[in-house]
């Protein structure tokens, strides 16, 4: 993509309602543009990285088993009058009438609609177990919205839904999730530290959140320090043994830790940090198909609720989790898996003929070899050309100036070090194609 004919609206200056670095950054960097309080647009470079993390998500959902489809943002109270929920949730949940007088609802989460579609289509123990899961925007009404995506009112989510016949099948169900949990955060370059947590109007009595390790992170955590010795590979490769080693350390909320008179780990290998809560994971039996009617004919011919467990991941909230815990002082660094672009071409002085020739010649080298790249093709000066490629962070910084030219050589930066080397035109193509 040439940048010269794309929409980024990059800012020198941070806006001063940003607080944190991942909301500053956002702003600064294109990648969103506030609409209304909590509302953000998603501006074109922003997009490309939630499609990133989105597809991440989706293919570790898919390798857990779970079987993807599409619900819908509106919901009818109806469904949550059958499970009890619609007057406890509270005034997060956006209520409001359709035309014909129905009360109607934007969801803030999916447990009573996948019950239904689920359950009133199945009837035997042979249609169990089954995970479906969706990627769908989520609306709720924050009192004080802010730090961006972070605790933004709509944004979105990969929420999943198990059903099992019973309380085992449920918990191998769960236990399946953490995995892909662990799997989808690790591939973000991310490191998670997965905490008991309480479970709210979900409901149940076996919960989880996911929290990436940040210094700007809203929570705050103790934990055992033998969690950071997981390595990626580990995590990258977690079974169910992965999470007997992590659940077996000790991590929880500041709040819970202040109950506990007797700390299992040790002064010396105690850790605390500020934590970003970017996954929760429940499981809570029968609540729902309990609450909704609905049942299934076991083995022995008996009717049975089935057991159940949701599974969310924050999908927007992810992209300002990876930049609070991947940015420096000239802006994001983005990990190679959610890159907007592999690859910022720099051509240092459009003006030059020979120069630009160079440059549209490498362009179309690396359009053609498959190597997502943005060119900066603009008459602008060199050192606004790379302020633009630090800010916005791309992996690769592939530079062409006239003395290059003249020597058949490029420089190819690499954004998280800052190593820079010389390359022929053939060994840079030859390294991004690798």
């Amino acid at each position: 993509m040439r940048l010269s004919r794309y929409f980024l609206p990059v800012m020198k200056e941070t806006p001063a309602d940003a607080q944190i670095v991942s909301h500053k950054l956002m702003l600064r960097a294109g990648l969103i543009r506030q609409t209304a309080a909590g509302i953000y647009a998603w501006l074109p470079l922003g997009l490309r990285v939630l499609k990133k993390i989105e597809r991440i998500v989706r293919e570790e959902q898919d390798r857990a088993g779970a079987v993807e489809l599409l619900m819908p943002t509106v919901q009818s109270a109806d469904l949550w009058r059958q499970s009890g929920r619609f007057d406890a949730y509270g005034p997060e949940m956006l209520r409001f009438p359709d035309r014909h007088g129905r009360e109607m609802l934007y969801g803030p989460t999916n447990e009573e609609m996948i019950t239904t579609i689920f359950l009133e289509a199945v009837r035997s123990y042979r249609d169990l177990p089954r995970t479906l899961y969706h990627i769908q925007w989520k609306f709720r009404d924050e009192v004080r919205p802010r730090f961006g995506v972070m605790r933004g009112r709509e944004f979105l989510m990969k929420d999943a839904y198990s059903f099992d016949l019973d309380d085992e099948g449920m918990r191998a169900s769960y236990e399946a999730m953490f995995v892909a949990y662990l799997r989808t955060f690790a591939r973000m370059g991310l490191q998670a530290v997965p905490v008991r947590a309480p479970t709210g109007p979900i409901g149940g009595d076996l919960s989880h959140e996911f929290h990436i390790l940040a210094d700007t992170g809203e929570s705050a955590l103790f934990y055992d320090a033998a969690i950071e010795e997981v390595s990626r590979d580990e995590l990258l490769s977690a079974d169910t043994s992965t999470i007997a080693r992590l659940t077996g350390l000790y991590a929880m909320e500041e709040e819970e830790h202040a109950k506990v008179s007797d700390c299992p780990v040790p002064p010396e290998r105690l850790r605390s940090r500020r934590g970003i809560e970017v996954g929760h994971i429940f499981a809570f039996g029968s609540k729902y198909s309990k609450s909704m009617g609905l049942s299934v004919q076991n083995a022995e011919g008996a009717q049975v609720h089935p057991q159940m467990g949701s599974y969310g991941v924050g999908v927007s909230r992810l992209m300002g989790a990876i930049i609070e815990a991947s940015h420096d002082e000239a802006g994001i660094v983005w990990p190679d898996s959610v890159a907007p672009f592999r690859v910022g071409l720099i051509n240092m002085r459009a003006d030059d003929g020979n120069c630009a020739s160079a440059a549209d010649e490498l362009y179309g080298r690396l359009r053609d070899a498959g190597i997502d790249t943005l060119y900066d093709d603009r008459d602008e000066r060199g050192g606004a050309k790379f302020a633009t490629m630090d800010l916005i962070g791309l992996p690769l910084q592939l530079v062409i100036g006239p003395k290059g030219v003249e020597k058949g050589i490029v420089e190819l930066k690499r954004r998280a070090t800052g190593e820079r080397e010389e390359l022929s035109l053939e060994s840079a193509m030859a390294r991004l194609s690798e």
